[in-house]
């Protein structure tokens, strides 16, 4: 069976609590619960991960090449940036999608940059909670089309 690491960054554990003018009222544990019901239906194995300090991102990032076949990521405000993250997604050669809540194109002007998206496959934003489940599909597909 296929797995994929699902990595959240910053301030994501605050979620429908805060701004939610941008992120609603969905909690990590909402969006935790939707990936792995997603996940399931598409026998892929996930693992949820968030963190608040960069530095076990990228730990977490490094632990891909071997256990893992594909990363979805919502770096949060590293998004903006992190170079550090920025190279070590660059670093590994999985099939990598990041996700954002809110549109961050639509955003303040200093959250208009992905430094990040960089390194990965590509990008879905502006559809809330709802973004993960279309990352989830489009990670399976770049991961069958590299088999």
């Amino acid at each position: 069976m296929k797995k994929i690491l699902i990595i959240n960054g910053p301030n994501l554990n605050l979620l429908g609590n805060r701004e939610k003018n941008f992120y609603g009222d969905t909690s990590l544990e909402r969006i935790k619960s939707l990936c792995a019901e997603e996940c399931k239906k598409n026998e892929i194995e996930s693992e949820f991960f968030q963190s608040n300090h960069e530095g076990e991102i990228i730990e977490k990032i490094h632990s891909v090449q071997n256990g893992f076949d594909g990363i979805i990521i919502n770096p949060a405000a590293y998004t903006h940036t992190s170079i550090a993250l920025l190279d070590a997604l660059r670093a590994t050669s999985k099939p990598k999608i990041e996700v954002h809540i809110s549109n961050i194109y639509a955003r303040e002007d200093y959250r208009r940059k992905s430094i990040t998206s960089e390194a990965v496959n590509g990008i879905i934003c502006g559809f809330g909670e709802n973004g993960y489940i279309l990352a989830i599909e489009a990670i399976k597909k770049l991961i069958y089309s590299n088999d």
